[in-house]
Parts: C-alpha cells; sequence; structure tokens
C-alpha cells in the first residue's frame, strides 16, 4: 500500500499550501482584524461529549494533506472507521489559517458547532484559538498513542504539555534555487540578495516564514525573547530587497509556477513543495535550509469549542499515531510526520523514503529548524501590518 501511494504522490501531488495562493491582501486584512477578537471577552464554555452515543465526526482539513486512492477514497480514513464503527465526514475545508477562522470566529466565541469536530491548523493559529478559549482540552487517556509524538514537539510554548493540541503534519521552510542556473547551490539567505539573482527572487506571503528566516540570518532567535528592534531590523533588509528589485514577488503557494517558468531561479519556500515541483516539472530544483537555520511549522488538531464529538475526534488522534498509519500518510503528503516508529515503519518497504531528511529528520536536521515564537494579539497585529505593507507595494 506505501509504495504505491508513494508512486502517486511522486508522480502527481498537490501541496497542502496549495491554496495559499490567494492568501493576499483580503486574508491579511481579515487577520489584522481578528487579532483583537475575544480581548476581555469571557470564554466559551465546552459542549457537553455526545461521542457514547453519536459515534460520526466531522474533520476540516487542507486540500491533499491525506493519504487517497484512484478513486478518491481515504485508505486510512477508511480502516478507521472500521475498526471504531465511527462515521467519519472528511471535509477539505480549510484553504488558509486567516480566512477559515474568519467564517468560523463568530460561533466560537459563542461557543457554537462550526460544523467541525476536529480541524487542522498551523502553529500560530492554534495558539490563538487556545488563547481565546476556543479549543476543548484534550482527555490524554483516550489517546495513549500520544506516547509516539516526537520528543521536540511535546512542550510547545502555545500549549504546553500538548493539553489543546496535537501534531498532525509538519514541514521546513528555507530556500530553494534552479540547479542548472546555480549547480553550486545556496547556502544562505544572504546568498539570495547576490546580485546574479536581481530581480530573479521570490519570498513567501506566510509573514512568520518569510521573517523568520531573515530574522535567523541576521543572528536572532526566533524561538526565543526578541522583540520591535530585532523584528524591526529584518522588515528593514525585506524593504531594501523588494525597493531594490532583487525581489520579484512576495507570493502564496503560487511561488512554484514562477519558479517553472523561470521567472525566478531562487526562492524562500517550502520543504514539500520541492518534493512535488521536481516531481511535475523535472528534477531541476534543490531545498535546503539555511546555514543559520530554517523555519519548523506544523499543523495540528484541535477540537473546537462547540464540538459534541470530542472523544470520537480523540479515538482518531490516536490512530494516526500508530506508526504504520503515520509512515502511509507520510509516504503521500511528503511532509514531517511527528510519529516515532513511523520511519522504521516505512523502511520496512521502501528504505530511500524513510531515508528523505523533509519527511523524516533526523536530530541534526531539526537542530537546523526553529519555530517562530507565539505572538501576542498586540504584537500579531503589528507585525503583520508592517509585513503587509511591504506585501502590498511589491
Amino acid at each position: 500500500m506505501i509504495r504505491s501511494l508513494i508512486a502517486r504522490a511522486r508522480a502527481s501531488q498537490m501541496s497542502r499550501r496549495t491554496m495559499l495562493a490567494g492568501a493576499g491582501a483580503g486574508a491579511s486584512a481579515l487577520a489584522l482584524a481578528a487579532c483583537s477578537t475575544g480581548g476581555g471577552v469571557a470564554k466559551p464554555t465546552p459542549a457537553a461529549d455526545e461521542s457514547a452515543t453519536d459515534k460520526t465526526l466531522n474533520w476540516a482539513n487542507w486540500a491533499a494533506y491525506i493519504d487517497e486512492d484512484d478513486s478518491g477514497n481515504y485508505p486510512t480514513l477508511q480502516a478507521f472507521e472500521e475498526q471504531t464503527g465511527i462515521k467519519v465526514n472528511y471535509e477539505v475545508a480549510v484553504d488558509d489559517n486567516n480566512t477559515y477562522y474568519g467564517k468560523v470566529k463568530d460561533q466560537l466565541a459563542l461557543g457554537q458547532d462550526i460544523g467541525a469536530d476536529t480541524v487542522c491548523l498551523t502553529d500560530w493559529m492554534i495558539a490563538r484559538w487556545i488563547r481565546f478559549g476556543y479549543a476543548q482540552e484534550l482527555n490524554h487517556d483516550n489517546i495513549p498513542n500520544l506516547a509516539n509524538l516526537t520528543p521536540a514537539l511535546q512542550d510547545p510554548d502555545f500549549d504546553k504539555g500538548r493539553q489543546f493540541s496535537l501534531p498532525w503534519q509538519g514541514g521546513f521552510a528555507g530556500i530553494c534555487w534552479n540547479k542548472e542556473a546555480f549547480p553550486d547551490g545556496l547556502a544562505s539567505v544572504e546568498d539570495l540578495w547576490s546580485p546574479e539573482l536581481k530581480g530573479r527572487v521570490g519570498v513567501l506571503s506566510e509573514m512568520r516564514d518569510t521573517m523568520g528566516l531573515i530574522m535567523l540570518q541576521n543572528g536572532v532567535d526566533i524561538a526565543g525573547d526578541w522583540g520591535d528592534e530585532e523584528y524591526s531590523a529584518a522588515i528593514d533588509v525585506l524593504t531594501e530587497q523588494v525597493e531594490s528589485g532583487q525581489v520579484r514577488n512576495i507570493k502564496g503557494n503560487a511561488y512554484l509556477e514562477d519558479l517553472k517558468s523561470g521567472d525566478t531561479l531562487a526562492a524562500i519556500c517550502w520543504s514539500g513543495d520541492i518534493t512535488v515541483i521536481n516531481a511535475e516539472a523535472g528534477d531541476k530544483w534543490e531545498f535546503a535550509i539555511p546555514e543559520a537555520g530554517g523555519t519548523l511549522w506544523n499543523d495540528n488538531f484541535l477540537v473546537p469549542v462547540g464540538s459534541t464529538r470530542k472523544a470520537n475526534a480523540e479515538a482518531l488522534m490516536n490512530y494516526y499515531y500508530e506508526p504504520e498509519v503515520a509512515a502511509e500518510v507520510a509516504a503521500w503528503v511528503n511532509y514531517i510526520t511527528p510519529v516515532v516508529g513511523a520511519k522504521e515503519a516505512a523502511a520496512a518497504i521502501d528504505p530511500e523514503l524513510a531515508e528523505n531528511q523533509l519527511i523524516f529528520p533526523d536530530e541534526e536536521t531539526l537542530s537546523k529548524a526553529h519555530i517562530f515564537r507565539s505572538l501576542s494579539g498586540a504584537e500579531e497585529q503589528k507585525y503583520q501590518a508592517e509585513f503587509q505593507s511591504i506585501l502590498l507595494g511589491a
């Protein structure tokens, strides 16, 4: 099963972040408006759990973010339904963190059902939901496979002890380049500012990844104690490179089209995307975590405050933390699995897959990646506005 999934994934996989291409001014404006939501307002009360009598579950996720067969079925999800008797409605409902939040935030504030019993969102958005009381506390007794969570992800600053969230998949932001144009490769974000690349560089419209890499290049520990001064210094770098014409564009996943066309020869990019573009358009591009470090993000399960099926969601999480199941998903999506033992399960069938550092990174690789620290509502509003002003002017 895993071998066939690998073949399909390498041949035709669509990136989980493809829908970010449309996340421009509208989504960013929505983000700014949403940042202050919930301040000083009483947190909603979690719904009563009816899982014992209601064996259904609604799961909202991103596009192409689970194993899928040629008929459009989800093999691992079908197996879960057979094992548990829980019927799952899997919906590709998340096109962007901000736009999804914009659709459901009013219901969340009232503690209402949003139509999803579990949803997978990125670290910083998860932090917002937890801060506002929009996520239900997990019962770890229902998730014994939580013991398989990789140690590096067990205690993030936005969810100490993983009381409210559990990682689904993750990835790196780093740099990539056209190997035909630059056979010797690139090593740092600073290399993107080379005169040879003037007007041929792309950077991401995801603030935490682009700014995170620039801050790391400036010597800032983005997971540590930094503030306005360090962020402003990185903004100055990006502003200079945009205004000088060094940076051709600031985009979501549409940057891949610029790489394919040759409009850009190098970019700040997401790890899984380069696996995809090489499968689709020839093995022309290389991804690397910069010398100063890359960013590491995760998308995480959570249970919305209005869900009445929390135990069903916890059963789903537990199932996907079985190493064999996690390996099957990783073979299709080509992102980092958070499950200890998945690498060994994959190696038993495809040793090459198990050695892919973008799917099963070792401790040395992980040591080069950093999680952008959680921001307060005020910081998020301020920093996103500064980044947005550059994006609009690009």
